[in-house]
């Protein structure tokens, strides 16, 4: 039996809820997973059909993309997942998608902007969108400097990864992560439901305007706060 069972597990049944989520069409996106203990991270093999998608096809990597299991190609994003893990030591998991919606935010290369309370119940900022990256760097390596990309945008915004798990790759589209794969799917479809109330909200006033502070510090407060009373003890 593999080391890897739980592991590879995990990444499946989280890959598998990107179609049920209807945030993934086709071979589109990849959902990864990391075990701390072991330096190892699990991925969806590149371009197979989530319909035929087995657990055991799930590939193992260590952190410098070295394949310890799996018969088929990873990810051809894998790199940007290894990077992540690499400098986000608190990232458990990551999903990709092309999700409609995100993407066409990540194709306008705009922020999305805070709006409404259901944004704020989530994080208290607007979801950043990454520059579209450089001609030199596209030529590169590309998926490692897709993961520089993304640190980059957090570092010039002077964001969080642990308060904002997401964001949008200008051009691209979304990329999220959390404690573990399934939190990262959860931020995924998040991340969709905002970029859709957002985008309806600018079409039925392209002069609605952000959230108010204080209502955006209320409900970000009342599920994350130390006084926080959302949900069951």
């Amino acid at each position: 039996m593999s080391e890897y069972k739980a592991l590879k597990k995990e990444c499946y049944e989280a890959n598998m809820m990107l179609p049920k989520l209807d945030l993934v069409i086709y071979t589109f996106g990849n959902v990864s997973c990391v075990d701390r203990r072991k330096g190892v991270f699990a991925i969806k093999p590149s371009g197979v059909p989530y319909e035929i998608l087995k657990e055991d096809d799930i590939v193992i990597l260590d952190f410098d993309n070295n394949v310890l299991e799996g018969k088929m190609r990873p990810s051809s994003d894998t790199k940007t997942h290894s990077f992540l893990y690499k400098n986000w030591i608190e990232i458990g998991g990551i999903s990709h998608t092309h999700a409609t919606y995100s993407v066409a935010w990540a194709q306008s290369q705009m922020d999305i902007p805070i709006m409404g309370t259901t944004h704020a119940d989530h994080l208290t900022e607007d979801i950043p969108c990454a520059p579209p990256m450089k001609d030199e760097l596209i030529q590169g390596d590309y998926e490692h400097n897709t993961g520089q990309q993304i640190l980059d945008c957090f570092n010039d915004k002077k964001l969080s990864y642990q308060e904002v798990e997401m964001v949008l790759i200008g051009n691209h589209g979304p990329f999220t992560w959390g404690k573990n794969a399934q939190k990262a799917v959860y931020n995924s479809k998040v991340l969709e439901e905002l970029a859709k109330m957002a985008y309806i909200s600018l079409q039925i006033n392209p002069k609605a305007p952000r959230l108010k502070d204080a209502l955006i510090k209320k409900h970000y407060d009342r599920k994350h706060g130390k006084n926080s009373y959302y949900g069951q003890n």
